[in-house]
């Protein structure tokens, strides 16, 4: 069993449980009590769980905890790649689509240079100056302006009224959590009510959310599972996420390593 494989059951177990004991997955995955351990850190180093005597917990990531930017740039970056070119697939010529803020809408806006008369509206000076940077006369980009959160979204009257007088073909959504009874949230008040109007100006919402994103609960709800017309995600996904996910969202796409 590849080391990946092996820490997306311990989180499925540790999410399941609420809390795992290192002997009791040395028995589980038949790895020794060292290997079990590294893996704890790797996760715990991702702040995906935390590590106590003996084994580990849930992580007890506070509703409001926000965190910046760059901590979360370089967590599941091979992930936010994989889901990033799947979602650049989807777009057509021509198209007027917004990225809101985040990592994973960051990285799909790497692939968005030369695609033929696109049109780029985003709440992100990050996804604004990566589509400037490439000299390319597609897309044109739009940014809504506003005050900067500490994940770098524009927020506040400025950008919400720019987002209200625009419409969207389809509006590309990176979530801080995603839950059952929660839906998709944030821990941001401000850029909550941004998200909501990114949502209400597209056709189409199509979330971008790898699979550390599932059971994670911000302060806000800015959209339910039910409003997502595509969602996004990796291999890693667990199981009872895939049943809610398909019962749930318009289409779940779980993009695989090869592709």
């Amino acid at each position: 069993m590849l080391a990946k494989q092996r820490r997306s059951l311990i989180l499925e177990e540790v999410r399941r449980s609420g809390g795992v004991r290192v002997s009791d997955l040395t028995q589980i995955l038949s790895v020794s009590d060292m290997t079990i351990r590294r893996d704890l850190d790797v996760l715990a180093r991702e702040g995906l769980l935390e590590k106590v005597h003996g084994g580990a917990t849930i992580g007890g990531h506070l509703s409001t905890e926000e965190p910046g930017f760059e901590a979360k740039a370089h967590r599941e970056l091979r992930e936010k790649d994989l889901i990033a070119r799947f979602a650049a697939g989807m777009i057509e010529p021509g198209s007027a689509i917004a990225l809101s803020a985040g990592t994973t809408t960051y990285a799909l806006a790497h692939h968005l240079p030369g695609i033929a008369g696109l049109t780029v509206v985003t709440n992100s000076m990050r996804i604004a100056e990566v589509l400037w940077a490439s000299g390319r006369s597609d897309p044109t980009v739009v940014v809504t302006g506003g005050i900067r959160t500490p994940s770098d979204a524009l927020v506040g009257p400025i950008a919400l009224n720019a987002v209200r007088s625009l419409h969207f073909d389809a509006v590309f959504m990176g979530v801080h959590g995603m839950a059952e009874h929660t839906g998709f949230t944030t821990p941001n008040l401000t850029e909550s009510e941004v998200n909501r109007a990114l949502v209400g100006a597209a056709r189409r919402l199509v979330v971008l959310a790898d699979h550390t994103k599932w059971g994670e609960i911000g302060l806000s709800t800015f959209a339910s599972l039910e409003e997502a017309d595509v969602l996004i995600s990796d291999e890693a996904l667990p199981d009872d996420a895939r049943k809610v996910l398909s019962d749930s969202v318009g289409e779940l796409v779980v993009v695989q390593s090869h592709d």
